[in-house]
């Protein structure tokens, strides 16, 4: 790595995401150093620099990164008062994010990486590798140079990143992360005074509720701090779920149902595209923007942005 590259990095939380980036940064040959408030995490984190203070971890740090859950972020908010270098986060709900450090130097981001452990135990250096990163870019508000440090940052430890609003990420994540998540609720809950359920369940139960296991106060405060977006995407399924079980009452529950399920057998056959263009964009934010609303992602940062989008007519470039 070039040493103009290279980033001096504080990350404040050491959980799953936090001790993954900490281990990744250390080894694509950052400098870095970490802090989680749990005495015991920083001891099992020994092995890499860590501080006892968030005011030491971030003295000398160009970039912060915040590791903690959503309800957590205020408290720390308040021990960055002096701090002047760039800010950024990992936090699953992008828009009240914004408007906590709005005023502040600062780049909302969101890895879509991780598993349904979330200690530093289960990180792993190599959690990013090819993971989108999405990276939050507001017209007018955000600095370019702040995002384009961090999307180098980012395409150094292996990630893909997407540029987005945080307006367009909390819809998009609803979709596809939060609404997942109470369904794979729903779903165990099937299980619920059914041990011949339990002892019969397979590959599709296993797949459609591995997210279930994840510590419900993480669920319920992305889900919580996404609740518009939430709503939104949920009311969707909602309407299938009952427009399938009108199917059933129908008298050929086969044929009624067949049409109705057709289309999203479709849609997950074809996710993802088999098919992925090159490009070079430039550095700028209507550019990148139109890049992540087509589906795209940058893989790597020099004088301009390359990367890869969806290669479809209905993706344009």
């Amino acid at each position: 790595m070039c040493d103009s590259h290279r980033v001096n990095v504080a990350v404040i939380g050491l959980g799953l995401i936090g001790g993954s980036l900490l281990r990744a940064l250390h080894a694509h040959g950052h400098q870095v150093i970490g802090y989680d408030l749990d005495p015991e995490t920083r001891h099992a984190a020994r092995a890499y620099p860590t501080a006892e203070t968030i005011p030491a971890a971030i003295q000398d740090a160009e970039t912060t990164v915040l590791a903690v859950p959503l309800p957590a972020l205020h408290p720390v908010r308040t021990q960055l008062a002096d701090y002047d270098g760039l800010l950024t986060d990992v936090t699953s709900v992008k828009g009240p994010v914004a408007k906590l450090f709005e005023g502040r130097r600062f780049v909302g981001g969101h890895p879509m990486a991780g598993k349904e452990s979330s200690s530093f135990a289960a990180s792993e250096s190599t959690l990013f590798d090819g993971c989108a990163w999405v990276l939050c870019l507001e017209p007018g508000t955000t600095s370019l140079p702040d995002w384009v440090t961090l999307a180098r940052l980012y395409t150094s430890i292996g990630a893909r990143v997407v540029p987005a609003t945080a307006d367009e990420h909390d819809k998009a994540v609803a979709r596809i992360s939060h609404v997942p998540h109470l369904l794979a609720a729903a779903l165990s809950n099937l299980l619920e005074g059914h041990p011949l359920a339990g002892t019969l369940a397979a590959g599709s139960f296993r797949d459609g509720t591995r997210v279930a296991a994840t510590r419900a106060e993480l669920v319920a405060a992305m889900c919580g701090g996404n609740a518009a977006a939430v709503q939104s995407a949920l009311a969707g399924v909602l309407a299938d779920l009952g427009a399938w079980d009108r199917a059933l009452d129908a008298d050929d529950p086969v044929a009624a149902l067949t049409p109705l399920l057709r289309r999203a057998g479709e849609l997950r056959r074809g996710w993802p595209g088999a098919v992925d263009v090159p490009v070079e964009i430039a550095l700028d934010g209507d550019s990148l923007l139109a890049l992540g609303r087509a589906g795209g992602w940058i893989t790597r940062v020099e004088e301009s942005a390359f990367g890869l989008r969806p290669g479809s007519d209905r993706n344009p470039a």
